[in-house]
């Protein structure tokens, strides 16, 4: 089946329109959140959460939810001092959980239901604390449990009845994408796994992205959350083509509907960026330069990924994350062990990619090109080695026993990879056990 096949009415530039029979998809779907960008936008969220909820005698109440972290540098407490002299009451949840889980996300929305009602949100921090902001949400204006709304097998993947309040997601990391995204990751603690809630409605109002608010990011967070920016753009770029799936009905569609047009167009640039930001980012934090491009590849790949989707880096990096024994990365709270979402994505990507090269040669050539890779190398190692030496560079772990899995560990993480059908799906090849197995065997020492 040809990657980029003529569907319905879909167009390509130079070729006549082609009408086939409606078996397969002829639309795709696109959505992003308002976006705010630049050194400064942080000091004008009260000014824009007046826009989104107005005033009256009563002064509106908004719920900022930051992590332990982010409170100490200042920001939270700086932002909420601005909102609530645009006469708005604030109260501050400080205890998001760096990589949420289901304890974690219980605990706060305990909090924010407790404390209630409110009239807005506004997260700030990284994808953890923006996560939590969103199951808050959902679970401040829904009835039920966090399990009644998390994806299935794992929960029950209900979908929310009511509408969710307005959401500012303030990022201080540059990576997660999840200012822009439709869904909340976390860590089911009793089945060791990672997962996820994913809707429509859990994508932010607005997405405020001030380059300033990263500048205090150590080296291995910029390094695993530029890795995650890097596998958004892609995994979103070489995923399943929207039209080579069956076609579906209104409300059969998904946020996630597989490689298309516009999608493209904004993982392309985040790559192009990424090359000339990326290892001057992690090199030099002061470079005022490389965290501006550094924001603006995230903010392009979580428009991308936010659409199209992703597929096996991100379904294997659940269980790696999930399963961790002992690990603890430098920049990272060292109270428990943990492999940083950003790194467990990208210790599989090179093996995944080679995995995925015959599905889509000319895409993982042109990402590989994009990243600086030479135009000699044509074969399924092209995007594979440019991202070892990447990795190399910018020191992420030499594979997954540097972070504690053994061979002995592969049916474990096959077995969580293989719950993450909804990523699954996305990837431009049908994917099993056996070849999750071969993608982890290969990727437990890279270089």
């Amino acid at each position: 089946m040809p990657y980029h096949r003529p569907v319905g009415a879909l167009w390509r530039k130079g070729a006549p329109v082609v009408t086939v029979a409606l078996v397969s998809e002829t639309i795709f779907t696109y959505a992003a959140p308002g976006l705010k960008f630049g050194a400064g936008a942080s000091a004008e969220i009260g000014h824009d959460l007046h826009q989104l909820v107005g005033s009256d005698e009563r002064r509106p109440r908004v719920l900022l939810v930051t992590d332990p972290g982010v409170a100490a540098t200042g920001h939270p407490e700086r932002i909420a001092r601005q909102i609530t002299r645009r006469r708005f009451d604030v109260t501050v949840f400080d205890r998001a959980r760096v990589e949420p889980t289901d304890e974690s996300l219980e605990e706060a929305i305990a909090f924010a239901r407790d404390a209630g009602p409110w009239d807005a949100v506004v997260a700030v921090g990284g994808g953890s604390a923006i996560d939590t902001a969103k199951a808050v949400n959902l679970l401040v204006t829904n009835e039920g449990t966090l399990l009644d709304y998390v994806n299935a097998p794992v929960g029950a993947g209900r979908a929310p009845v009511a509408p969710l309040l307005p959401l500012v997601a303030v990022p201080t990391t540059t990576g997660t994408g999840a200012e822009s995204t439709t869904i909340c990751v976390l860590d089911v603690l009793a089945l060791k796994v990672k997962t996820g809630i994913s809707h429509a409605r859990l994508r932010p109002t607005l997405a405020v992205v001030d380059p300033d608010l990263t500048t205090s990011q150590p080296a291995m967070v910029t390094a695993s959350c530029g890795m995650d920016i890097l596998c958004h753009a892609l995994e979103s770029y070489t995923a399943r083509w929207f039209g080579d799936f069956d076609a579906k009905t209104p409300e059969q569609r998904v946020p996630y509907c597989g490689a298309n047009p516009i999608a493209d167009m904004w993982s392309e640039k985040a790559l192009s960026l990424l090359a000339g930001a990326f290892r001057t980012a992690v090199r030099d934090g002061s470079s005022v330069e490389a965290r501006e491009q550094m924001a603006l590849a995230a903010t392009f790949a979580g428009l991308g990924f936010g659409n199209a989707g992703v597929h096996i880096p991100h379904a294997n990096a659940y269980p790696v994350a999930g399963r961790v024994r002992d690990y603890r990365p430098e920049g990272y709270p060292q109270d428990e062990p943990i492999v940083p979402h950003g790194m467990a994505v990208s210790l599989t990507a090179p093996a995944a990619f080679a995995l995925t090269f015959e599905a889509a040669p000319e895409r993982h050539l042109r990402a590989a090109s994009l990243l600086g890779g030479s135009s000699a190398d044509a074969g399924p190692d092209a995007l594979p080695s440019v991202l070892r030496s990447l990795m190399r560079d910018i020191d992420i772990p030499n594979g997954l026993a540097e972070v504690g899995y053994l061979d002995t560990d592969v049916d474990d993480l096959v077995e969580g990879a293989l719950k993450q059908q909804r990523l699954l799906a996305t990837a431009p090849r049908e994917v099993n056990g056996e070849d999750l197995a071969g993608v982890f065997r290969a990727s437990m020492e890279h270089w």
